[in-house]
């Protein structure tokens, strides 16, 4: 029950900024945060990470229906923690943008936008941000973590 509370929270949470950067920056507008390093800004984007495969909403709908659920049944027939509060992450995020896909066809909030140097990293949100660390949780428990059972010979 734990894990389904945090992927409502995270859901609910990318949700809650979302509305924020909707009814506070127009599109393509941005706040200066922190000059030259941090802007909040407010566009939008139809595709996957760094606007790759644009205008494929209805494939992503499909995909991410479909990974939420084998991560969901993955998630249900593991005791592990780790496992379960990474899996948690990348879920919670993953609804968090699927509920973008579907009910806003002006494609997904992005709001958080660095720039390091003359490099300006894309922008992304929060549902990004969870993705991406339950991603990282994840690699560390399957490299120093998770243990194969020993076969029965």
């Amino acid at each position: 029950m734990l894990w389904i509370l945090i992927i409502v929270l995270i859901a609910s949470l990318d949700q809650l900024t979302k509305h924020m950067v909707i009814n506070n920056i127009e599109l393509g507008n941005s706040i200066t945060m922190i000059e030259n390093f941090f802007y909040l800004v407010h566009w939008r984007n139809k595709g996957a990470a760094w606007g790759i495969m644009q205008d494929k909403t209805t494939f992503f709908i499909v995909a991410t229906i479909i990974i939420s659920i084998f991560l969901g049944f993955f998630m249900h027939k593991n005791d592990n923690k780790v496992l379960r509060f990474s899996l948690a992450m990348i879920l919670g995020g993953a609804i968090g943008n699927l509920i973008d896909r579907i009910f806003r066809p002006e494609g997904v909030v992005d709001f958080l936008n660095f720039y390091f140097g003359s490099f300006n990293f894309p922008a992304f949100n929060v549902a990004d941000s969870f993705i991406t660390i339950g991603t990282i949780v994840l690699a560390i428990y399957i490299i120093f973590i998770y243990k194969e059972k020993e076969s029965e010979i």
